[in-house]
């Protein structure tokens, strides 16, 4: 068991490097015009910034990143902000933006990573940081998936589905993204500052109303989805896709060749995740990406990875499997507010924690990981492409 628990780890590790955001800049930017600004925001903001600066050295720079990640960069202004939850220095940090954005001549180069969306907060119209927090903190424990979150974030922002190109405007940008949404939908990827929005204020509504949110909404909220106009036309960008989730899984496929790759991305619920996780793994080593969803219903800690990771382990032990070992993780390194990336789980996992079923109840993943000593702790990554998952299964 302790040499399968040393291999899954390997095996992610492949996929996280994989995502390298330095790597992925520095092989796509020879193909950029000279910047007059450089802005790069998300988890992965000040590697790529780092490979950009390479290429423009002198160029003005700015880089908003998680609290995580940030440290200083030579040539840069680096600001932390808060994640998954916004804050006051990601504010600031967004004014910034906006004032240099709007006072840019010349090209601009947008670096993107995921966590951008909650990193640049830039309340639209009489919004407030505190509303826009007050929705986070809805749509996060709403179980919805990311992209439908990402459509209601962008109706509230000055930012998100485009704004980013507005106050460019009529400077060009070009974007190099890493894509930390299952499918690559560039306009879903921190809430899209350099595509068309996802969706309409109308739909934001539909999709609040559909899943009993509209009413827990401040009211400046509801009152500002209801009076929005429709967005004037965009000005054009160039936007291209350095990274992605499935890149990194095909990474874990060449480092276990023999391993069985699990085609169809992992959504959803993480019930029901772990379902077919467990329909499709292999006897020998499997490996998936995706990104699933949890209904918080509790007042616990964890994440949707440590909580996909414990039901897998009830799926497993349903199914009589008696040995076998599971890595399931955040590329990030961060799964939920915790410092945990995911966890490491096996056949004797549920022995070593007691009940099970009254900690999840309570979304209480990390205390039950804890106690069973399978909790994967593995410092940001410095990079983002969703989550990826491995099983090597025995018997």
């Amino acid at each position: 068991m302790k040499d399968d628990r040393a291999e899954v780890l390997r095996i992610f590790q492949a996929g996280v490097k994989a995502a390298d955001p330095y790597l992925a800049v520095s092989e796509a930017v020879d193909d950029v015009p000279v910047p007059a600004l450089i802005v790069a925001v998300g988890k992965a903001a000040r590697s790529m910034a780092k490979a950009a600066l390479v290429r423009f050295a002198g160029v003005k720079c700015l880089v908003v990143t998680n609290y995580e990640n940030v440290s200083d960069l030579d040539g840069a202004v680096v600001m932390a902000a808060g994640h998954p939850v916004p804050d006051e220095n990601g504010a600031a940090a967004a004014k910034a933006v906006i004032a240099a954005l709007d006072a840019v001549e010349g090209p601009v180069l947008a670096l993107i990573s995921g966590g951008g969306s909650a990193l640049l907060p830039a309340p639209a119209g009489a919004l407030t940081l505190a509303d826009k927090a007050r929705v986070n903190d809805l749509l996060l424990g709403s179980g919805l998936d990311i992209v439908a979150m990402n459509l209601i974030r962008q109706q509230l922002s000055d930012l998100k589905g485009g704004g980013f190109l507005r106050h460019a405007a009529p400077s060009k940008v070009t974007a190099l993204i890493l894509s930390d949404v299952i499918g690559d939908d560039l306009s879903a990827i921190a809430s899209g500052p350099t595509v068309g929005p996802i969706g309409t204020a109308g739909q934001a509504i539909a999709l609040l109303q559909a899943h009993g949110l509209w009413e827990d909404l401040p009211k400046v909220v509801r009152d500002h989805l209801l009076q929005a106009a429709p967005p004037a036309p965009l000005p054009e960008a160039r936007n291209i896709l350095v990274g992605s989730n499935g890149k990194s899984v095909a990474a874990m496929k060449d480092a276990a060749p023999a391993a069985h790759m699990i085609a169809t991305p992992v959504t959803g619920d993480v019930a029901d995740a772990a379902r077919m996780i467990c329909d499709q793994a292999v006897v020998g080593t499997t490996v998936w990406g995706g990104e699933t969803t949890v209904v918080l219903r509790g007042t616990g800690r964890g994440g949707r990875n440590q909580e996909l990771a414990l039901r897998i382990a009830q799926e497993a032990a349903l199914r009589g499997w008696t040995d076998w070992t599971c890595l399931q993780a955040g590329s990030d390194g961060r799964d939920g507010p915790t410092d945990a990336a995911g966890g490491i789980v096996d056949q004797d996992t549920l022995g070593r924690i007691g009940n099970l079923d009254r900690l999840l109840a309570n979304n209480d993943s990390y205390a039950a990981l804890k106690a069973a000593g399978d909790l994967l702790i593995t410092d940001a990554t410095g990079t983002n492409v969703a989550d990826l998952g491995v099983m090597i299964r025995r018997g």
